[in-house]
């Protein structure tokens, strides 16, 4: 008589274990106590587009955190604003930027593509050995690579060239930009001029989903390629199968995880937090519900605005700003009594670690439908 092989189904994780699972690794369950550079290695970089998220980003993470503690690592240059993940600018450490863009310079490789037309002609690895001249004679700002490339290559479109110089080359942003209080032009040199010492091997894909489950799991495997911009990574993720567990989400997909990482409860208390605009937080998972529900999908911009993120009860509930002399707070629906004097707390927390000079009101604006 042949025995049936017992089918063996993976644990279900609801929307709020997976809320409560990312919110502990992204160190927002509760402030960590971590410096300001374990914490951008622990989250493998901040969205740093602007100046001022990654600061408001260790603002609701870190307990103790002050914006000079990060702006002291940008001038000493043990951490560096460059294109990495998802073709936008982070803010890694320096170990990471000569490690982490070699990694996804497939996915530079590919932005190219988008600018073809602009480039007839252009040999590109002529193109990259002048800009890196260029770029390490001075620190350049695009507009001054855009002219200088343009004298090599009159035809071609200007703003292509500077784009595939910084497809083709790791160009980060020298200081004084980037640095809390300071304001400054946008100024290129390579990754290993700045930091003086030559590019490492590119991280392994393996390494790389180890880090993303680290500070973004459970995920499936369009999560990570979400997160990264990488593509073709099941491979990867079989491969590391035996070091994984497995679980499933209500609707069946499969989601990797580290045996060890923390999964909270998914009843755990989850306090507010004031999160700055395109927060990794939001953007790194291809099903964004465990952050975001899906009432609430695309509220946090209007037209060309772009609002920053509150979360209540560890879900995008409003969006905020610094409008005048005051903190405007605008949630999506009613807030309890409860919930809008711990929100009130936390935004006068915000504002007493990165806004002490300046006086702030705390306002509930509008609710927006």
């Amino acid at each position: 008589m042949t025995r049936t092989k017992p089918v063996v189904t993976a644990p279900v994780l609801g929307t709020r274990a997976l809320s409560r699972a990312t919110l502990d690794r992204q160190l927002l369950l509760r402030r960590s106590p971590l410096s300001a550079a374990a914490a951008v290695e622990h989250l493998v970089g901040l969205q740093a587009q602007e100046v001022k998220p990654p600061y408001h980003a260790l603002a609701a993470r870190l307990d103790g955190f002050a914006p000079e503690e990060l702006s002291g690592l940008l001038a000493r240059r043990e951490a560096v604003r460059i294109v990495t993940l998802r073709s936008t600018i982070h803010l890694h450490t320096a170990d990471d930027c000569l490690t982490l863009r070699p990694l996804v310079q497939p996915a530079r490789t590919r932005e190219l593509n988008l600018f073809r037309k602009g480039l007839v002609g252009v040999d590109l690895d002529r193109l990259a050995a002048l800009a890196r001249e260029l770029v390490e004679a001075e620190p350049r700002t695009m507009r001054q690579l855009r002219e200088a490339l343009l004298v090599e290559w009159p035809d071609a479109d200007p703003q292509a060239l500077a784009v595939a110089a910084r497809c083709t080359l790791p160009l980060v942003q020298v200081t004084p930009r980037g640095l809390w209080g300071r304001s400054a032009q946008v100024a290129l040199t390579t990754a290993e001029h700045w930091l003086g010492r030559p590019a490492e091997p590119a991280a392994g894909p393996d390494t790389a989903v180890l880090r993303y489950l680290a500070a973004f799991g459970p995920a499936s495997v369009k999560d990570m390629q979400t997160w990264s911009g990488l593509t073709r990574m099941r491979p990867v993720f079989e491969r590391l199968r035996p070091r994984l567990v497995t679980f499933r989400d209500e609707h069946g997909v499969e989601l990797f995880d580290l045996p060890d990482a923390p999964r909270p409860d998914p009843d755990t208390p989850a306090p507010p937090r004031f999160l700055p605009e395109f927060d990794n937080l939001l953007l790194s998972h291809a099903d964004r519900t465990r952050v975001v529900p899906p009432a609430n999908r695309g509220r946090t911009w209007q037209a060309n605005t772009v609002y920053c993120p509150l979360l209540v009860d560890g879900f995008l509930a409003g969006v905020w700003r610094l409008l005048g002399d005051a903190l405007v707070i605008e949630p999506f629906g009613r807030l309890t009594r409860a919930q809008r004097a711990e929100v009130t707390e936390e935004g006068a927390r915000m504002l007493r670690v990165l806004h002490k000079e300046s006086p702030y009101d705390i306002r509930f604006g509008t609710v927006i439908p």
